[in-house]
């Protein structure tokens, strides 16, 4: 009988059991890794779109014209209240007029008194003029006639000129509208007392027929204004910029459009920024000098890469998104922004088309992870978002 069979028979038992425990602990992964996440990932491509740029504006009436006493009085009559809608010429207040009427009065009474004296020299230079002639008299009484005369012709001519001014000043007493608009803030009440020197206007009167948006472009935006715009000169080159929006405070869209006219000669050295003006028709009076609101300046591109703002994130005054490359690692990378619209990124640099990137997600990720992409379509997501 061979005692050595079950000995050799346990020990093979011993190295099944080991080679066993080896093998499952191989089937394990390393250190529990949790799997990939699976997250969207959309491939850039270039499609025809417009872009807008926008820009703070205010807004203002074409005409602002500032109501201010020419005379000085006491405020007896308000004809108008504020906000109110007035035509050229109608009434808008009245100043006490009894002091003026007084001064025409009087000034009219002066200008009776030098017209009879100048009656007076007049008829003593025709009765001199033959006695001089026939020798009766000197020659010299009748000069001085005549200066008389000619001295009263002048004393006429400013009785005339005080009698004008003070039927000037008396119709300084009633103020009328310079031109149609609307009526602003009036600070002063019936009795209030009023003159040229005030600070403060009566009112402000704007004719808003047509509102001006003012708005300031950047020393860089300006430039690449310059650069893309067709024309000889920069005047040329406003008038070929195409009709722009304007965004409303609530971030409704102005129903009208309008067109960029004019802009300032020079930058402005603190703000680094050059002004224009667009206007913008208001024949509904929607618009009010004061308002605010944004100019939307199209731009359209034959070509252009689009990215939804989703698939974006910001650090330290950059944009970035994560491409996805090689065994599906991510890798952040800055991208310039040319424009936008709604919720698209126009990239003008950073990514190239056919590139892809993570849609949403990014807040899990972090350069060099790996991830189980799953792709969508743009063209889906055009259709749900349209530009």
């Amino acid at each position: 009988m061979n005692t050595h069979r079950p000995a050799a028979f346990l020990y093979s038992v011993m190295i099944l059991a080991v080679l066993s425990g080896c093998a499952s602990s191989s089937a394990k992964p390393e250190g529990g890794a949790p799997p990939a996440p699976s997250l969207p990932v959309l491939k850039v491509a270039e499609v025809p779109a417009t872009t807008y740029r926008e820009y703070n504006a205010a807004l203002e009436g074409k005409v602002n014209v500032e109501i201010r006493p020419q005379v000085d009085g006491y405020l007896d009559k308000i004809f108008v209240d504020e906000g109110a809608y007035v035509k050229e010429g109608q009434p808008l207040f009245r100043i006490n007029d009894r002091p003026y009427r007084e001064q025409l009065s009087n000034a009219s009474a002066l200008l009776l008194a030098a017209q009879a004296n100048e009656e007076k020299a007049s008829l003593e230079v025709s009765r001199l003029t033959p006695l001089v002639q026939n020798n009766v008299v000197s020659d010299i009484q009748l000069k001085t006639a005549t200066a008389a005369y000619q001295a009263a012709k002048a004393n006429v001519a400013q009785a005339q000129a005080q009698v004008s001014n003070a039927r000037i000043n008396l119709g300084y007493t009633l103020i009328t509208a310079p031109v149609s608009g609307y009526i602003g803030r009036i600070p002063l009440k019936t009795g209030s007392l009023v003159g040229r020197g005030e600070t403060q206007p009566l009112t402000v009167l704007s004719d808003v027929k047509e509102v001006y948006a003012y708005f300031s472009m950047s020393e860089v935006d300006f430039l690449r204004f310059k650069d893309k715009t067709k024309g000889n000169t920069i005047a040329d080159k406003v008038k070929q910029l195409p009709p722009v929006e304007l965004v409303m405070a609530d971030n409704t869209i102005y129903p009208e459009k309008g067109r960029i006219e004019t802009m300032e000669g020079q930058f402005d050295k603190t703000m680094g920024a050059v002004s224009f003006r667009a206007v913008f028709p208001n024949a509904s009076g929607l618009i009010r000098s004061g308002n605010t609101g944004k100019v939307k300046i199209p731009e359209a591109f034959a070509a252009a890469i689009l990215v939804p703002s989703e698939a974006t994130f910001e650090l330290q005054d950059k944009v970035f998104v994560f491409a996805v490359g090689d065994s599906n690692k991510v890798t952040s990378k800055p991208i310039r922004i040319s424009g936008k619209n709604g919720n698209w990124y126009f990239v003008e640099k950073g990514v190239s088309a056919g590139e892809k990137i993570v849609y949403t997600g990014l807040d899990r990720l972090r350069d060099g992870a790996v991830i189980a992409p799953e792709t969508i379509s743009l063209d889906s997501l055009l259709k749900a978002r349209p530009l």
